[in-house]
């Protein structure tokens, strides 16, 4: 059985580490407001941008072709996995990692290479049979996104892309984040970029006419590649929010276990008290009575 002073190091080494647990939820809970803010900021661009160019690239399809536009074969994928530099997140890191497992699983008989984005990730798949392309780590370690470093990123995948002509098919994995209790892993295809039938522009059937002066080699060749970093540099938002809001329910949950054990600890810290004195009592009368 456990001392008493054995039990007492125990509860003030479990109330250190409550503390902890319970700084690193106001720290994150900090931190996810202003991801939140921007990732809520940043969808409403990103989406129309995808749903307008899409569309408009199909309607051109037959007068214009752009190389981000191009179907290629299917033989040859470049993974982008978006993930944290740091742990203490709960399943964030897990279910992001097995996702893209799951994708590579699925396409194992293709060539497939991967751009990692975050620390975990690229520790993950470093120890398995995958090519990196590309690692890029501390990006979002402060918990914000720089948009130099999306640039950056989206900039290299579409050189890969259009000059090496080493790669088929480019896909984003990342978390989607929902709420602060839940987030989804999430893969779409970056490039080619998709092009939107217009059956499939909208629900309502009416279909948006759009008039442009310049000509469509113009606004695609400057719009597409703004495309590419629109959606990296929302993955990168959305990863963040995401690691926030995970890493926040963990730290509750990790707070509420702690002061859990505490009240475990310390009523078999007066469990043994308790018995100590007893002990002593017993001792007394037993002395007393055979003087």
């Amino acid at each position: 059985m456990a001392s008493l002073l054995d039990m007492r190091r125990r509860i003030k080494s479990v109330k250190n580490t409550q503390q902890i647990t319970k700084a690193m939820k106001m720290v994150a809970a900090a931190k996810l407001k202003r991801a939140q803010d921007r990732v809520t900021a940043a969808r409403p661009y990103a989406q129309k941008m995808s749903a307008v160019l899409g569309g408009l690239s199909a309607k051109v399809a037959d007068e214009f072709s752009h190389p981000l536009l191009d179907n290629r074969g299917d033989d040859k994928y470049l993974v982008v996995l978006v993930s944290a530099d740091k742990g203490l997140a709960g399943a964030f890191n897990a279910n992001v990692i097995k996702a893209a497992q799951a994708f590579l699983r699925e396409n194992e008989a293709k060539n497939s290479q991967m751009v990692a984005v975050g620390r975990k990730g690229r520790d993950f798949f470093k120890r398995r049979d995958i090519v990196f392309a590309d690692e890029h780590l501390g990006l979002t370690g402060s918990g914000q996104v720089n948009h130099e470093d999306a640039l950056r990123i989206a900039r290299d995948i579409v050189r890969r892309f259009t000059e090496d002509g080493s790669i088929d098919k480019v896909f984003l994995v990342y978390t989607e984040f929902k709420t602060v209790l839940s987030q989804k892993p999430v893969i779409e295809q970056v490039l080619p970029i998709p092009r939107i039938e217009p059956s499939e522009e909208g629900e309502s059937g009416v279909q948006a006419e759009y008039i442009y002066e310049q000509p469509a080699a113009e606004i695609f060749g400057r719009l597409l590649p703004k495309q590419v970093e629109t959606q990296i540099y929302k993955s990168m938002l959305e990863s963040v929010a995401s690691e926030q809001g995970s890493r926040m329910t963990a730290m509750d949950s990790a707070s509420k276990n702690a002061g859990e054990l505490i009240d475990n600890l310390t009523l078999n810290m007066n469990r043994i008290r308790q018995a100590a004195i007893t002990k002593e009592i017993i001792e007394v009368v037993s002395g007393a009575a055979a003087a």
